[in-house]
């Protein structure tokens, strides 16, 4: 019998597989000190980002197979 690779829940939460395989990640700095920050930046903020190059195996490996 093999063993399964369990779903970290903590990164499933966090990061999302588009449809062409590309690990996506969420922005950080849009939780608290919001006045000091200009409106732009805090559009851009809210947009996704593709994930580090250096980062993607280990955080698809922790996203398992079914994400």
């Amino acid at each position: 019998m093999k063993n399964r690779l369990k779903t970290n829940k903590t990164a499933l939460k966090r990061f999302t597989r588009s449809s062409t395989g590309k690990i996506l990640r969420c922005k950080t700095g849009l939780n608290h000190l919001m006045s000091k920050k200009g409106g732009a930046r805090r559009r851009n903020l809210t947009a996704g980002d593709v994930l580090y190059k250096g980062d993607r195996k280990r955080i698809s490996r922790m996203l398992g197979q079914g994400v």
